[in-house]
């Protein structure tokens, strides 16, 4: 098992792992969000790679076994963020052959450790039934917000 972060090389790469994620999660996608997203994906890892996204790969004899990746942001310090910067996991995939292998734990290791590296004063993300258990290996815990989650959809 290889674990390594993703590299510009890697760019072709993070485009499937990320439409293999909205497969997994069974996604439907018309042909037009397929191009939309698609572009969107290649300008914004060329931007943003290995500066505020780090995407963490896992390999088994050269093949890609599962990826997590983490988006950075900032924002006014608070009593629950008080250095201003978090982090928010996404597309945590192991493909189904190489699970209950300790991939993803792996990925999200070294995911974890970066956020320290980055300051971050924590890192959330929206665990699934099937990885809610190796979050919580982790020392991810449930929230209970006292705040409901609402979104407004523009597109």
């Amino acid at each position: 098992m290889i674990v390594r972060f993703a590299n510009h090389d890697d760019v072709d790469k993070l485009i499937k792992v990320r439409f293999d994620y909205f497969t997994a999660d069974n996604y439907e996608l018309t042909d037009e969000m397929i191009k939309r997203i698609n572009s969107q994906l290649a300008e914004y890892y060329e931007k943003h790679l290995n500066k505020d996204f780090f995407a963490a790969l896992v390999e088994d004899e050269g093949r890609l076994a599962a990826t997590a990746f983490l988006v950075i942001s900032d924002m006014p310090a608070n009593t629950l963020c008080p250095t201003g910067r978090y982090g928010k996991v996404l597309n945590v995939l192991t493909y189904e052959e190489y699970r209950r292998k300790g991939y993803a734990t792996a990925a999200m290791k070294m995911l974890i450790e970066e956020a320290k590296r980055q300051n971050l004063s924590y890192i959330e993300l929206s665990a699934s039934e099937m990885g809610k258990g190796v979050y919580k290996k982790l020392g991810f815990q449930e929230t209970g917000s006292r705040y409901q989650p609402m979104k407004l959809i523009l597109l």
